[in-house]
């Protein structure tokens, strides 16, 4: 990514792109626009942008349609900003592949460091580094060890695969389904209280205060987050 970030955003509320194209453009982003499903699709498969800002409804259609259609060729970050609130919106979002959902109204800081987030965790996963560090943590992928200030946290092979799976999506969402699926395999997929065992061990080796988690994030109802300081 060279130049100013460029986003597309895609809704048709006038007064959303109003007031958004002002704000990102202060924030240093070129802004395009789109309306429809189909005219999203297009313009991200002929001019693709740096990030997608996405509605879900559309005049043409669901908006979760953009994230499946994209998704079949491009891992550009995407985030759903929309009035749907239900629980299962957001977690189909996320499951086609979505890295944020912000609910309107929203604060206009919150967006930007969501964005901020989405942008940085592209730009990590193109180039996986074999050491990874968040939290005063440091991952060793090769060796598969957990520091934090020259000693080693003792980590099962189970929890390791897990800290690592988050941390290498650090700053994004992951659901719930997202997580047992890669870390325990897709016959898993809805064994939730299995994974708040495991995250709550986790907690315990590695939060300093475990009550208070401040590396893991619970997303509720959706999934958890590695929080990695630039982001809410």
């Amino acid at each position: 990514m060279t130049g100013k970030p460029r986003v597309l955003v895609v809704d048709d509320e006038p007064a959303i792109l109003r007031f958004l194209k002002p704000a990102l453009e202060a924030n240093g982003y070129e802004v395009d626009h789109a309306e429809t499903v189909t005219d999203a699709v297009r313009q991200i498969a002929s001019h693709p942008p740096d990030i997608v800002l996405l509605d879900l409804g559309l005049a043409d259609g669901d908006g979760k349609e953009v994230i499946r259609q994209v998704r079949s060729w491009s891992d550009l970050p995407i985030v759903v900003l929309s009035a749907r609130e239900r629980e299962a919106e957001k977690i189909a979002s996320l499951d086609l592949g979505a890295d944020d959902y912000v609910n309107k109204p929203f604060a206009t800081g919150e967006l930007m460091a969501r964005m901020r987030a989405a942008l940085r965790h592209r730009m990590q996963r193109h180039d996986e580094p074999a050491t990874l560090a968040v939290g005063g943590l440091e991952i060793d992928a090769v060796r598969r060890r957990v520091m934090r200030g020259g000693a080693e946290i003792k980590l099962t092979p189970k929890e390791f695969d897990l800290l690592a799976f988050l941390v290498r999506h650090a700053g994004r969402v992951v659901t719930h389904r997202q997580i047992l699926a890669a870390v325990w395999g897709p016959a898993h997929t809805s064994d939730t209280q299995y994974l708040r065992v495991y995250v709550g061990q986790l907690r315990q080796k590695i939060e300093t205060r475990p009550d208070e988690p401040q590396v893991i994030l619970t997303e509720p109802g959706i999934g958890y987050r590695i929080w990695t300081g630039d982001e809410p």
